[in-house]
C-alpha cells in the first residue's frame, strides 16, 4: 500500500473519530435570562459571544463533554428527547457552539454537570426552542456537526512585546482547534501552547513583524493562514485570516 494511501487512511479514520454523526443520550439545562449576558467571558477564553458571532447559539458542557478544554469551538445539535410533557412538540433541533465550561459541584450529588453526566447547559433562548420554560431540565439526543460560521477565521492578539496570546475564534468545519502553529517574517514556523481553551501562546518577541499561522482542528484539517496580520498589528486588535476550514 502506497504511503500516500495510509496517509489519506489515517485521515479518514480522524475525521470519522472527530464528527461520527452518531446521536447520543444527555440532559440540558439553562441558565440566565433572555439577554445571555452571562454567555460573556466563559472557559473556553472567547470574549463578547455576539461581537465574535457565536451569540446565543452557545453551551457550557458538562466534564464529560468539555474534555478539559479540547471540546471548545466544536458544534453540536440537540433535539429534546421522549418527555411529552416538558420537549416542544415537532420542535426541531438546535445547532449551538461549545463555548464555556458547566463546573460540577460535589457537594451536591444531583448535580447535572457532575462527572459521568453529560450534560449541556444553554441559554434560556436555546432552551426555550425545544423545551418549555418549566421543565427546568429535560432528556435530550446530541451528535457533533461540523460547524458553519460566516467569514474567516479571527485572530484576536492579546499579551505584551514578551509574549504573545491569540485567542482563535470562528473557526468552521470541526471547529474545536487542536494544534496552532505561528511564524513571524523573520521566523520559522513555532509551535504555540494552550494557554486556555481556543487561547494558544508563544513567548518569542513577534511585534514588529508579518505574522501567519497554521491551524489544525480535531478531524486532522490543517489550514495555513499566511501574512494573517501585517507587521504594523497591536496587542487587543482582532485580524481576518480571509478563509476558513
Amino acid at each position: 500500500m502506497a504511503v500516500y494511501e495510509i496517509f489519506l487512511m489515517l485521515a479518514m479514520a480522524m475525521v470519522v473519530s472527530a464528527i461520527d454523526g452518531t446521536w447520543y443520550d444527555a440532559r440540558a439545562t439553562f441558565y440566565g435570562d433572555m439577554s445571555g449576558g452571562e454567555t460573556m467571558q466563559g472557559a473556553c477564553g472567547y470574549g463578547d459571544l455576539f461581537k465574535q458571532g457565536y451569540g446565543l447559539a452557545t453551551a457550557a458542557l458538562s466534564t464529560a463533554l468539555f474534555n478539559d478544554g479540547l471540546s471548545c469551538g466544536a458544534c453540536f445539535e440537540i433535539y429534546c428527547n421522549n418527555d411529552p410533557q416538558w420537549c416542544i412538540p415537532k420542535a426541531g433541533s438546535i445547532l449551538i457552539t461549545a463555548t464555556n465550561f458547566c463546573p460540577p459541584n460535589y457537594a451536591y450529588r444531583g448535580s447535572w454537570c457532575n462527572p459521568p453526566q453529560k450534560h449541556f447547559d444553554l441559554s434560556m433562548p436555546m432552551f426555550t426552542k425545544i423545551a418549555y420554560y418549566k421543565a427546568g431540565v429535560v432528556p435530550v439526543r446530541y451528535r457533533r456537526v461540523l460547524c458553519s460560521k460566516q467569514g474567516g477565521v479571527k485572530f484576536e492578539i492579546k499579551g505584551n512585546p514578551y509574549w504573545t496570546l491569540v485567542l482563535i475564534f470562528n473557526v468552521a468545519g470541526a471547529g474545536d482547534v487542536n494544534a496552532v502553529k505561528i511564524k513571524g517574517s523573520n521566523t520559522q514556523w513555532i509551535a504555540m501552547t494552550r494557554n486556555r481553551g481556543q487561547n494558544w501562546r508563544t513567548n518569542l518577541v513577534l511585534t514588529g513583524q508579518n505574522l501567519s499561522f497554521q491551524v489544525i482542528v480535531s478531524d486532522g484539517t490543517m489550514v495555513e493562514f499566511d501574512n494573517a496580520a501585517p507587521a504594523g498589528w497591536q496587542f487587543g486588535q482582532t485580524y481576518d485570516g480571509g478563509k476558513n476550514f
